[in-house]
């Protein structure tokens, strides 16, 4: 069944406006007449599982890729009649891929700065000294503070993490997307990271936020609205405390899930 219709085209509060889109590659639907806005002031969840589309979802938010059918609106720019180079200097993505990119040997300082040029090493480029002192203070906000001169390649895969973060933060960006920012982590790592998602969640002058993961446990409170998907359609979207619900989650991941909230963290298990 279709989404029904955002408004389009969205207004100037709206970071993420989707108008039944559907993504095909190769006859096969990734992606399937979806129908999504955000707003400035929201932080969002996306949770479903392998193959539910999650991925494809956050790569058309980010301007990476162009939907097959349907409207897509980012910013306020309609994808596939816009300058997608320009449009992703005003987005922070931070995803595990790009990591793996990063030669070992950089500064941790460097690999947040060199986001100011686009570029991942740092070779001949100069520096404006606010761009150095903003990479300081969001790896200092970030509890890297005293990890600057350490190479990147040394890091826990948390403290990894974190630098990543904090590059997507580097440009300013108007909105951030988070791929999966928990994987790997033990559990001191995950929920030490989840305390600084958090903070930012919470804080007014952060960009709206959407974050993609498997599990409910890895939801950081002050995020406000959450998407299920499955096989590249919703199952349910909306106001976080509506769309956490054990049927809910039993539709979108095939099996029997009992949903436990504990303050602001969920939890999940075989009913």
């Amino acid at each position: 069944m279709l989404e029904p219709a955002v408004r389009i085209p969205p207004h100037d509060d709206t970071v993420i406006a989707f108008d039944r889109v559907s993504v095909i590659r190769s006859g096969n639907f990734l992606v399937r007449g979806l129908s999504w806005q955000v707003e400035l002031d929201e932080r969002w969840v996306i949770l479903g599982p392998n193959g539910a589309g999650k991925t494809t979802l956050l790569n058309l938010a980010a301007g990476r890729l162009h939907p097959s059918r349907g409207t897509a609106f980012v910013l306020g720019e309609r994808l596939g009649r816009t300058d997608v180079n320009e449009l992703r200097t005003r987005i922070g993505l931070s995803t595990g891929q790009f990591g793996e990119r990063i030669p070992p040997a950089e500064r941790v300082i460097d690999v947040v700065v060199t986001a100011a040029w686009s570029v991942v090493g740092r070779w001949r480029e100069t520096y404006d000294p606010m761009d150095t002192a903003r990479a300081r203070r969001l790896l200092e906000q970030l509890g890297m503070g005293a990890l600057l001169d350490r190479e990147f390649g040394t890091l826990s895969e948390g403290e990894r993490k974190r630098t990543l973060i904090a590059r997507a933060l580097m440009t300013d960006p108007e909105l951030m997307l988070l791929d999966e920012p928990s994987a790997g982590l033990d559990l001191g790592g995950r929920e030490d990271l989840i305390g600084r998602l958090t903070e930012l969640a919470l804080d007014p002058d952060s960009p709206a936020m959407v974050l993609v993961t498997h599990h409910v446990e890895e939801i950081p409170p002050g995020f406000t609205h959450g998407m299920l998907l499955r096989e590249g359609t919703i199952v349910a979207s909306g106001p976080l405390g509506e769309v956490m619900t054990a049927d809910n989650l039993t539709k979108t991941f095939g099996v029997a899930l009992q949903v436990d909230r504990f303050g602001d963290r969920y939890a999940a298990r075989a009913a």
